[in-house]
């Protein structure tokens, strides 16, 4: 760790996008003795750094046109093709982020996880699954607490869990011990440029893997059989869909690994076939370092994470689930597949890929449609006459249409299938 400080001492630093999330590693560039300055669009009163000291701030609408450093941290939400990045790596700037530098000087495995669907519980049942080894599991990435500054507090000993978006691997350039990617699917194409820039950002969770380590994909998936075609490599599979020669697959209802029975889908705690593939990927990741008894305690007892498919309360004879993770037209269609009776479903917010493969399943799993956000006439038009629709505008109005119209024995499901963006911070508000 101080090899690592030693290299910022007197460096001229840029940390572009700050956050409460972003306060450790501001703190660690300060106590290196690097020269500190913060970017950030909103204005400097609203960044709750507290007392924090020795940092400049360039903030308000034009942060970025004064940009300069030796090593720039970007944020993931940050693009690196805004112009003022792109001119300040031509002039021989470093361009980093926290997560990046966390992986090249962590001392111990790496498990990581990407995907468009499926990441934050495939990352959680396999920090479960490894913590019956009795090592010491950090988690990070996407989800849990910044990690670079803990580094010194890391052996070899340990294991690292990593949740990695797309955001964070564009610029990747190591790849971690282990690597899953639990699907690929249209998604957060308002941020990339194209659907071969989300998948090229993907796979940078294998391509600088040495001899050896492991990647983990899903042989039901077209799109990650076609990036293990092009890229030559030879993963790990697991298949719901087909019984494979090695690898991880469903022999009735028994999740086997390289033809050991392992798990029956029927002990697993968490709703949802999409959840049972969570399951098969982290398997092909852990076993046989975790044993098949570790395994069938964990999927027992883990009730899921937050906001993913999660049971919130029964109101007068009537389920409510929240799902608000559901931020793609794929996530919503797992989370409907989840139930066997149709549900009042909440649909909305600001589009990110269109709700054309979104219909047929809308159809078939839900008895009416509450509509909020900015996506409600673009779904409107995608989905013509097929289900009963409500223009609710809020999702406080939705949810009140929704307990007024559901009887006993109904299920009250909110999936979006869009991003928060329009009327909140994040999925979670």
């Amino acid at each position: 760790m101080q090899e690592f400080l030693d290299t910022l001492k007197n460096k001229e630093v840029a940390v572009i996008g700050i956050g409460v999330s972003n306060r450790p590693l501001l703190e660690l560039l300060v106590k290196a003795g690097a020269n500190v300055t913060a970017y950030d669009r909103r204005p400097e009163h609203e960044l709750q750094m507290g007392d924090l000291q020795g940092i400049a701030f360039k903030t308000g609408s034009h942060y970025l046109d004064a940009l300069q450093g030796d090593i720039i941290f970007r944020s993931p939400g940050v693009k690196p093709f805004e112009p003022q990045i792109e001119a300040a790596v031509a002039r021989g700037a470093l361009l980093t982020s926290e997560i990046e530098v966390f992986m090249e000087w962590c001392p111990c495995p790496i498990y990581a996880v990407t995907g468009s669907d499926g990441k934050t519980t495939t990352t959680t049942i396999m920090q479960h699954l490894l913590e019956t080894t009795g090592k010491h599991v950090f988690v990070g990435g996407n989800i849990g607490t910044p990690l670079l500054s803990k580094v010194g507090d890391m052996t070899a000993e340990d294991i690292v869990v990593l949740e990695l978006s797309s955001f964070q691997l564009m610029t990747m350039k190591r790849s971690p011990t282990v690597a899953i990617i639990t699907n690929l699917s249209p998604n957060h194409l308002d941020w990339h440029h194209d659907m071969p820039e989300y998948i090229d950002a993907k796979c940078n969770i294998y391509k600088y893997q040495s001899q050896g380590q492991v990647v983990v994909l899903n042989a039901d998936n077209d799109a990650s059989c076609s990036v293990a075609q092009r890229d030559g490599i030879h993963p790990r599979w697991f298949s719901r869909q087909n019984a494979l020669s090695q690898g991880v697959w469903i022999d009735n209802s028994n999740i086997v690994c390289d033809g050991q029975p392992i798990l029956d889908i029927t002990e697993i705690a968490l709703q949802g076939v999409h959840n049972v593939e969570n399951y098969m990927a982290a398997i092909a990741a852990v076993y046989p370092l975790v044993t098949r008894e570790a395994i069938q305690t964990v999927a027992r007892t883990f009730e899921g994470v937050q906001h993913r498919l999660q049971f919130v309360a029964t109101v007068e004879g009537v389920r409510y689930f929240n799902d608000s993770i559901a931020s793609s037209p794929t996530r919503t269609i797992a989370g409907l597949r989840s139930f066997d009776q149709k549900v009042i479903l909440i649909l909305g917010g600001r589009p990110k890929v269109p709700f054309d493969d979104l219909r047929a399943i809308v159809a078939q799993y839900a008895k009416e449609v509450l509509l909020v956000g900015e996506a409600t006439q673009e779904i409107k038009t995608s989905f013509g006459n097929i289900v009963p629709m409500t223009e609710c505008g809020t999702i406080d109005r939705a949810t009140i249409l929704a307990r007024e119209r559901a009887v006993v024995g109904d299920i009250v499901l909110l999936s979006p299938a869009c991003t928060s963006f329009d009327q909140f911070k994040n999925f979670e508000e």
